[in-house]
């Protein structure tokens, strides 16, 4: 039953989308059990406001499906091998369904041959898992990553196009990614490499990335460092804390020929405000400051967002993730067949974060 992930375009001028709140409202009453269902649901990191704004739409989402939900995860998302302790423990409870936000595609790929060889259907949620046992996964509920970073180059590649075009010497756009497993972060952090390089290259321009390997050797054209005008320098810390991501955007930073980073989610764009809180260099000038894009809210996020500290930022729905994730289970349990669910995605700055087709993403 697993079909293709339906993309969601999200173009540089959306301002009308369905908010997690009409989404919470519409969903639910709609989908009820027809069984005393249980599930076992994974995130990523229980303690980050991102992955408890999930755990708040699945809490929402069992009230009104009549179901048992029980939500776990590890501490940090680099805590791979705990996540996947965690995913075994839930197959050998055999509950009537898996919700999984997989911190790495590679390592639950035998967890999910276990889980369909046991017969328990596993839902996908924030990220794919590109070589899932066929079969196995039911249902991929996420972002169109890929386009989300997209988007965050489209708007600041737009915000910065005439400072490169005049620039008479190479100029650097930093990326912070905190890692380089989970699809969702590698695809937003190749599709921002990707569109601004394409951009870029439309208006003339000679681009290469360097840095961190993977995202090197898997972008669409790394290009050549020693012909460059534009570097694209991408930074992976060794652990997924904020105050690594910290010190990787400070090194990019500090470099005189950085006018633009990208942190693409919510801990990288806390690092970039972290690392600024020491330098001061971030600002919505191009003329006169370095431009930031981030990803995903929280409060942070959000206030630097509003006082122009941060360009702007792509917020996801996690809400809308934990309720359809809920709803999906439901669905299957109850016998009927499901597709893939993409959520919507947003850019969002200044000036419409209070808008209302945003402002319900926004969670703290």
């Amino acid at each position: 039953m697993k079909k293709k992930l339906l993309a969601v375009v999200l173009g540089a001028s959306m301002v009308v989308a369905m908010p997690a709140s009409a989404f919470a409202a519409e969903g639910e009453g709609e989908v009820k059990a027809n069984g005393d269902y249980n599930f076992e649901i994974i995130v990523k990191s229980y303690q980050s406001s991102y992955w408890q704004a999930a755990v708040k739409g699945i809490d929402q989402a069992k009230e009104a499906c009549g179901v048992t939900a029980n939500s776990n995860g590890p501490n940090a998302e680099s805590d791979i091998a705990d996540q996947v302790n965690m995913l075994n423990d839930a197959i050998n409870k055999k509950p009537d369904g898996i919700g999984l936000a997989a911190c790495d595609q590679e390592a639950v790929l035998d967890s999910l041959q276990a889980a369909k060889d046991a017969g328990i259907p596993v839902v996908l949620f924030d990220s794919g898992v590109a070589d899932a046992p066929e079969g196995s996964v039911y249902s991929t509920i996420a972002t169109d990553n890929y386009g989300a970073g997209e988007t965050a180059a489209e708007n600041l590649y737009a915000a910065l196009k005439d400072k490169i075009a005049a620039a008479e010497a190479p100029v650097r756009i930093g990326e912070v990614n905190q890692e380089a497993t989970s699809e969702s972060i590698t695809s937003r952090g190749l599709g921002f490499i990707d569109k601004f390089a394409e951009l870029a290259t439309a208006d003339g321009h000679t681009v290469a990335v360097t840095g961190n390997e993977y995202y090197v050797n898997n972008a669409k054209d790394k290009g050549d460092e020693a012909s460059a005008n534009i570097i694209i320098d991408v930074a992976v810390p060794a652990q997924t804390t904020v105050e690594l991501c910290a010190t990787e955007a400070s090194n990019i930073l500090n470099k005189e020929d950085t006018i633009g980073i990208f942190g693409s989610n919510q801990v990288a764009a806390e690092g970039i405000l972290t690392a600024n809180g020491n330098l001061g260099v971030l600002g919505s000038d191009p003329e006169s400051t370095i431009l930031a894009a981030g990803f995903d809210a929280g409060s942070t996020i959000k206030a630097a967002v509003a006082d122009g500290t941060m360009f702007g930022a792509v917020t996801q729905s996690p809400l809308a993730m934990g309720i359809k994730t809920v709803e999906v289970l439901t669905q299957i349990a109850n016998g009927e067949e499901v597709t893939d669910v993409p959520t919507e995605g947003y850019w969002y700055n200044a000036e419409n974060m209070e808008d209302d087709s945003i402002a319900p993403n926004l969670y703290d």
